[in-house]
């Protein structure tokens, strides 16, 4: 399985199989975290066989069973830590994918277990990650448009194949609540993306940059920065921000 078809069968999965991850399979997954923590200047780590963080009634609300494998996704505190925590902790989700493991974004919906991971003054929890085998796996949810995401994709026939692939690979990223709050815009091999604001949307925006870059390719654009007003706008026709982030596509 290559990266593109993780991103194909990767579906959001909340139930989970009484199954540990076999240590060679964890090695494995270690390694991939490893490297990201490295390139990304993260601090991310794999817990396993802990079932406090999603015993408790929030995670029963929020339709959680069985899980007690996690990724606690941290980073020292800065400006850019959400949107590196998300683009980075995707890239190990697509791991897991490409290794047959299930895994959910999760913001909200667990309880804190500080003795289960190492986390300094100076850094900050932005969220775990559930990984293992679910029950099933997943389903697609029915989401937005490439015209919805973009200024003329399907419009123009001046799109080029790789900016399209780019924006369907975007589209299959999981975002808070499934609402995909993100706008691309492409001038020559120059492309920006605005998140909506919101207390995940840096979240969401890496993860959704890493999925734009494995579908178009790294070396056919450059990233610059997405106008202001593009933020702004997202907000305003989204009604706001959402103080939850649960992962359902």
């Amino acid at each position: 399985m290559d990266t593109l078809q993780a991103i194909e069968r990767r579906h959001s999965v909340r139930k989970y199989e009484d199954q540990p991850i076999q240590n060679q399979i964890a090695s494995r997954l270690q390694a991939a975290i490893n490297v990201c923590n490295r390139v990304g200047g993260l601090n991310m780590q794999l817990v396993r066989n802990e079932p406090e963080a999603f015993g408790g009634l929030r995670a029963r609300v929020a339709r959680f069973s069985g899980v007690s494998n996690y990724i606690a996704v941290i980073g020292e505190k800065s400006d850019d830590l959400d949107e590196r925590a998300g683009y980075y902790g995707e890239k190990v989700v697509l791991v897991a994918q490409q290794m047959h493991l299930n895994t959910c974004w999760v913001g909200v919906s667990y309880k804190r277990v500080p003795e289960a991971y190492d986390l300094q003054d100076d850094e900050k929890l932005v969220a775990v990650i559930a990984v293992g085998y679910g029950t099933t796996q997943g389903e697609p949810h029915k989401g937005k448009s490439m015209c919805d995401v973009s200024d003329g994709t399907e419009v123009s026939r001046s799109d080029p194949d790789w900016y399209k692939r780019g924006v369907v690979a975007a589209l299959m990223a999981p975002t808070a609540m499934n609402r995909q709050r993100f706008y691309f815009r492409r001038n020559g091999r120059e492309v920006s993306v605005a998140a909506g604001r919101g207390p995940y949307a840096e979240v969401d925006l890496g993860i959704v940059k890493c999925h734009f870059e494995i579908g178009a390719g790294k070396e056919n654009f450059d990233w610059v920065p997405a106008p202001e007003e593009d933020g702004g706008i997202l907000s305003a026709i989204s009604g706001g921000s959402d103080s939850s982030r649960e992962q359902d596509q």
